[in-house]
């Protein structure tokens, strides 16, 4: 199992736990990763990007990876039915 399957399998995991993927659908996911990906955006917007808060940035690319990573594996999953 490579690094992303790997990371995959423990969102996937998280995901599991809470009952979550009931939620998960294909539109719904891609909502979630455009959203975190505006508030990504929105961490440098009007500063240079040094002036950016390094912690914040690095919650929200830790929530779009995620984000995209759940679509993903959600997607390949109905492609394979």
């Amino acid at each position: 199992m490579n690094t992303w399957q790997s990371l995959q399998a423990k969102l996937i995991k998280f995901r599991n736990d809470r009952d979550w993927a009931q939620l998960h659908n294909p539109k719904d996911l891609a909502l979630a990763l455009s959203i975190e990906a505006a508030e990504l955006n929105e961490l440098f917007l009007w500063k240079n990007s040094e002036d950016a808060d390094l912690e914040k940035v690095k919650e929200e690319l830790a929530d779009v990876f995620a984000y995209a990573l759940l679509l993903a594996e959600n997607m390949i999953w109905i492609l394979r039915k």
